[in-house]
């Protein structure tokens, strides 16, 4: 059960692995005889400065092939690759360093000030740097399934990220996913947009594409919703997998149009609008199959390839894994999902802590975390439906609904909103939003409350920091 040994080295060494492009434009491709040499290389470089299985080695890379070579490294050896995002800021660093004591860390090397920072007095390996990829090749570990394979943090959003490992059955546990949600076929360019530090990129920048003999893109540039269309329809890509604050913006910043090489699209990390959903059908041709995951479980409920998609919908389950609704709270039994991570409880459910409703059809939506339902006059208002109401008002890009406290109520809806460009904060605008959440769903969970902001609080893998907005009785611009 080894990924190395059994998907990159047992593939055609001819075949295109990767596609990456700089972030100043440069192109370039990586067959997967590159990618084994180049990785095992790297894992020699690694092996002589003593890092060796069990360890921990934290990444600091964008999303450029080095990234690939690195991970790849680390499964070779049996070390334990903890990918951190390039947002992340000294003390975010250190904090996770506390936490899993790293062996080695191998930066950007455009990234050496912020390591340096953290003052790390580790082994610090700069990329590129061809030096490191002249060493005697290492050989592939056979790992077990459960051997740790990968280190990934929490978002934090409720409060301290905690690291969640991994086993290396989740590298081959994505199988399901790769074919029943994030829908990729041989010869597809898949492109997962998902910084390098996000549990989604770990799965599905390269992992899931590889699997279903795909390639995986690679573009280490900034969002800009215009060049993320040119990009696509220049590359031919065939499968996209986007957060949905990334579907919004482009929905929103840029003219959609038809993309004829774009077979499939997917979400995940946060609930996607039903709005957004049909702009994109109609405009470029494609519906977007919003999924569910956590970071602890690996991706557990997609929605199905072949049926029309129900916008709005998280999907369902994915094909052999059990969950089902308690008393409103999506469940699953751990020993259905092989991407469970290892220091996770098997001989009891699994409580995720997000609220969600089940249709007859057996499709899931939604609601909230339980920790940030509303309750207001004795309504249970789940925040996504006041923001996807919100959004869909032309003036907003970007909403938060989080409860406030009313002497009356008990709660009520406040909404922190984020305006477009041209559009400009006052009482007026305040009201008409309230009216438009009035008239888009039910009049009861209108924000009584309405905060502008000029963005929101969010962690480094792009989540609202609702517990941070629940703390603040007004909003500070």
């Amino acid at each position: 059960m080894s990924f190395v040994a059994d998907v990159v080295d047992g593939a055609d060494p001819g075949r295109t692995a990767l596609v990456w492009i700089a972030r100043e434009g440069e192109r370039g491709e990586v067959t997967f005889g590159q990618l084994a040499d180049r990785s095992a290389r790297l894992a020699g470089t690694l092996a002589a400065r003593g890092v060796g299985r069990g360890d921990v080695v934290m990444t600091v890379l964008g999303n450029r092939p080095e990234w690939a070579y690195a991970m790849l490294a680390c499964w070779r050896l049996g070390a334990v690759p903890q990918p951190c995002a390039e947002q992340l800021r000294p003390g975010d660093l250190r904090a996770r360093m506390d936490q899993v004591s790293p062996r080695a860390v191998v930066a950007d090397e455009r990234d050496l000030d912020l390591v340096t920072a953290t003052g790390f007095d580790g082994l610090v390996l700069a990329l590129p740097d061809p030096a490191v990829f002249q060493a005697e090749p290492a050989a592939s570990v056979d790992p077990e399934p459960s051997d740790p394979a990968l280190i990934v943090f929490t978002s934090g959003t409720a409060g301290r990220p905690k690291p969640v490992r991994h086993g290396h059955r989740y590298l081959y546990g994505q199988r399901v996913q790769a074919e029943h949600w994030y829908g990729a076929r041989p010869g597809d360019l898949c492109w997962c947009t998902a910084a390098s530090g996000w549990s989604l990129s770990a799965r599905n920048a390269f992992v899931a594409a590889w699997l279903r003999g795909a390639t995986a893109l690679l573009h280490d540039g900034r969002f800009d919703a215009e060049q993320r269309l040119e990009l696509l329809e220049r590359e031919r890509v065939a499968v996209l997998c986007m957060s949905p604050t990334e579907y919004r913006a482009i929905a929103k910043r840029a003219e959609l149009r038809p993309l004829p090489a774009l077979r499939h699209a997917c979400a995940a990390g946060e609930p996607l609008n039903p709005e957004v959903v049909r702009a994109w059908q109609e405009e470029v041709g494609v519906a977007i199959h919003d999924g569910y995951g956590q970071t602890e479980t690996g991706h557990l409920t997609g929605m199905p390839i072949g049926p029309p998609v129900r916008p709005g919908s998280m999907g369902r389950p994915l094909p052999g894994f059990r969950a089902w609704v308690d008393e409103g709270e999506l469940v699953i039994d751990p020993a259905s999902v092989p991407t469970f991570f290892i220091d996770g409880p098997r001989d009891r459910p699994w409580r995720t802590g997000d609220r969600v409703s089940e249709d007859d059809d057996g499709y899931l939506w939604f609601e909230g975390r339980a920790d940030d339902l509303i309750i207001s006059a004795g309504y249970r208002i789940g925040p996504f439906e006041v923001e996807s109401a919100l959004v869909s008002h032309a003036a907003v890009a970007e909403a938060a609904a989080v409860a406030a406290a009313d002497e009356v109520r008990g709660q009520v809806v406040r909404a922190v909103v984020v305006l477009r460009d041209g559009y400009a904060p006052g009482p007026e605008l305040a009201r008409e939003l309230q009216e438009h959440v009035k008239a888009t769903t039910a009049p009861y969970k209108y924000p009584r409350v309405v905060d502008f902001a000029d963005a929101l609080p969010k962690t480094a893998s792009g989540k609202i920091k609702r517990a941070d907005l629940r703390s603040r009785p007004t909003y500070e611009q």
